[in-house]
């Protein structure tokens, strides 16, 4: 095990935040505040994440940060309320559907910017180990690892990120930045 990825213990201790701030913000209309110094140091770091909610083997929100820029325990409760209330997908979840709510998290690790021409980056990317944030004339969208088990092929899966990120799917510039990640992924199976 690296030293960026958390033991059984640490990732339960996420995914149950996770879904205290869930509970929270519906009691409450807030994310759950976590007392930082209450976690163990791993939690305390700065780290990026995503939560992912699923309902019925359904997305039902997903909302995460790109950057780290507070403690991860933190990072998840807020990304986990945002999830569950935030994401302009979905109507805010109500309280029937958090008993069949499932939560994943995604810990990604610090963002590597790829140099490429077309053709290169398509080469250096790996199905279902890389995810890919692209960003062009101000605009950005990113695909978690996750998504490759429904893109498989490496030319849709950065058209469609092309797409999410509001460029046309066959779009080029030279001025296209791409940065690859990898996440420790945390699900309900704990």
């Amino acid at each position: 095990m690296s030293s960026t990825e958390l033991n059984h213990a640490k990732q339960r201790l996420l995914l149950d935040v996770a879904r205290e701030s869930i509970e929270h913000g519906l009691a409450h209309g807030r994310p759950l505040r976590v007392v930082v110094g209450d976690f163990a140091a791993p939690l305390r770091e700065p780290r990026a994440s995503f939560v992912t909610l699923h309902r019925q083997g359904r997305l039902r929100g997903c909302i995460g940060t790109l950057e780290a820029h507070r403690p991860l325990v933190d990072d998840v409760a807020a990304n986990a309320y945002a999830a569950a209330f935030s994401d302009p997908r979905f109507p805010p979840l109500s309280r029937e559907e958090l008993a069949d709510l499932d939560i994943s998290i995604s810990i990604l690790s610090p963002p590597q910017q790829l140099a490429f021409d077309s053709e290169d980056l398509l080469a250096q990317l790996r199905p279902g180990v890389d995810g890919l944030i692209l960003q062009n004339n101000g605009r950005r969208g990113t695909f978690l690892p996750s998504v490759w088990s429904e893109l498989p092929d490496r030319h849709r899966f950065l058209e469609h990120l092309k797409l999410k990120a509001g460029l046309p799917g066959g779009y080029w510039s030279d001025s296209i930045r791409a940065f690859r990640y990898t996440v420790q992924g945390i699900g309900k199976d704990l």
